[in-house]
């Protein structure tokens, strides 16, 4: 075991991470990379197709809308409260304890659901590329992605800076693969060898061709959570070199670059393949949960494999990144006493926060495995769900900004716009998804399981927040959580824990002094 630094309330410098390490590009790749971008278009650019054919394009950019408007209150509450544990500090600080902690449980649920299921699909890639077909719950898949889940653990624990240098490589990887496709799928296009080559039309780009609103919603919905992971810059505030600009800059600039890449990959995609339903169309339902491996050997010849890679490292990037949020949101409620004192561990050297990371590691593994072992389709359900959770903590942050900053709304035209209607905006329409997805989740038809009587997805998701309000009640029941619980440790006037002065920053052992 190894020794670890515990946090106080009373500790000017912040909670101990490795202050000064992240700049703006650092910042932007981590959130880009929690996203994996590879992968979240493989799931989802097939089903986006079936939903609403050509108007593809366009539901990427309509899904894109409340993203930015979220992006804004991420921005403006972390330029005030530059906390790393942002849904659930600032929710706290706007409308109290009971609030705050069920924020920070939708944000710690949604990353233990989605590592669960991206260490699942890099160990299924990982066997497909050395030409193994195997089940989700074939043993040789869940050794290999408990492999995945423990070394990115790893990785998150042992510094900020390692993390970043390996993000770096594995999202420039899935960048170039992207742009292999892109380019390919243009040339054989223009070259008349595309499978069935399909001029753009400008229509694709129509919010007002769609014609059945059950299948924009679906789609809508399906492009909108696509986006889901940028905001893990923001939970590495403390970490930046300017902790109240940085982040909501990286986040905004990382919402910006998902948007151009999933619009132009599905625009290439869409020329190269056509929409209709034969062996690569997009309209072929049975190349819907993974477009990439039905076209890979015609678009790219011998050099296929380079799509399953990409996958697979999409995946892995995905798993380490969604760790870091998920700690340094635990490590923040440990802080303020919203979780046992051990939650605020951090390690002297690596300065990350070690117990929490550690935790997030375990907790997944064992989620993981536990699902596999009861039943994979309901673990398939629980992914499912997912949105509802992201929605969930989404809708909390952009209403916590708006009444946070109520008294500031119509001081000036920027802070109405920024500070108010633009995340009432967003928090509005995730409500609406959030609402939209549970009602299409109680049909049993939805997912793989029934469960009461109705979808199984349904009560999985529902469920697991539920658990989150249950826990939140044991913890109320000890001696330590009585100063949250009275609003006095976290409070509307707490004083923000990170230093003062951008750039004066002992780093950690990776980064050096």
């Amino acid at each position: 075991m190894v020794a670890t630094t515990p946090i106080h309330l009373e500790r000017p410098e912040g909670k101990g991470l490795a202050a000064g390490t992240l700049g703006l590009w650092g910042s932007t790749v981590i959130g880009l990379a929690s996203t994996a971008p590879v992968y979240s278009l493989v799931a989802t650019l097939g089903w986006v197709v079936l939903a609403v054919g050509a108007q593809a394009p366009i539901a990427f950019i309509i899904a894109f809308i409340p993203m930015l408007l979220i992006a804004f209150a991420y921005r403006e509450l972390n330029n005030a409260v530059p906390d790393c544990g942002t849904t659930f500090t600032w929710s706290t600080k706007a409308f109290g304890p009971w609030v705050g902690w069920t924020g920070g449980w939708g944000v710690a649920v949604a990353g233990m659901v989605v590592l669960a299921n991206l260490a699942q699909i890099a160990s299924v890639y990982f066997w497909a590329l050395i030409g193994q077909d195997l089940e989700n719950n074939d043993l040789r898949v869940v050794i290999v992605a408990v492999i995945f889940i423990a070394a990115m653990t790893w990785v998150s624990w042992r510094g900020v800076e390692i993390g970043e240098r390996i993000q770096n490589v594995l999202l420039g990887i899935q960048y170039l693969a992207l742009a292999v496709f892109v380019i390919a799928a243009f040339w054989q296009f223009a070259a008349g060898t595309a499978p069935n080559p399909t001029p753009f039309e400008w229509e694709w780009l129509n919010p007002f061709a769609f014609t059945d609103w059950s299948a924009f919603t679906e789609a809508i919905l399906l492009a909108l959570f696509i986006y889901w992971g940028w905001d893990t810059c923001l939970a590495l505030n403390e970490e930046t070199k300017d902790p109240k600009r940085i982040p909501g800059r990286a986040a905004l600039l990382t919402t910006v670059i998902l948007l151009v890449t999933y619009v132009s990959v599905t625009i290439a995609a869409m020329m190269y393949a056509g929409l209709g339903d034969d062996a690569t169309g997009l309209g072929n339902e049975a190349n819907a949960d993974d477009f990439f491996l039905a076209i890979k050997d015609g678009l790219l010849g011998p050099f296929g494999w380079a799509l399953v890679v990409a996958v697979i490292l999409s995946a892995i990037s995905s798993t380490q990144t969604t760790i870091l949020p998920t700690a340094r949101g635990t490590l923040a409620m440990g802080v303020y006493r919203a979780l046992p004192a051990k939650f605020k561990d951090v390690h002297p050297e690596y300065k990350t926060p070690s117990f929490s990371t550690l935790v997030m590691g375990v907790v997944a593994i064992a989620y993981y495995v536990g699902m596999t072992l009861i039943s994979d389709n309901i673990l398939q359900d629980s992914i499912l769900s997912l949105g509802l959770a992201i929605a969930f903590y989404y809708a909390i942050t952009g209403f916590a900004c708006v009444w946070y900053f109520r008294a500031d709304l119509f001081r000036s035209a920027s802070a109405f716009f920024f500070k108010g209607l633009f995340p009432l905006l967003g928090a509005l329409m995730l409500t609406g998804a959030f609402v939209q997805s549970a009602i299409d989740m109680w049909d049993v038809d939805y997912g793989y399981t029934v469960l009461f009587g109705i979808g199984g997805t349904f009560v999985v998701g529902i469920g697991s927040l539920a658990v989150g309000v249950v826990l939140m009640l044991v913890w109320f029941l000890f001696p330590r959580s009585k100063r949250f619980f009275r609003g006095e440790s976290l409070n509307r006037d707490t004083e923000v824990m990170v230093p003062d002065e951008p750039g004066e920053f002992t780093r950690s052992i990776d980064g050096g002094i």
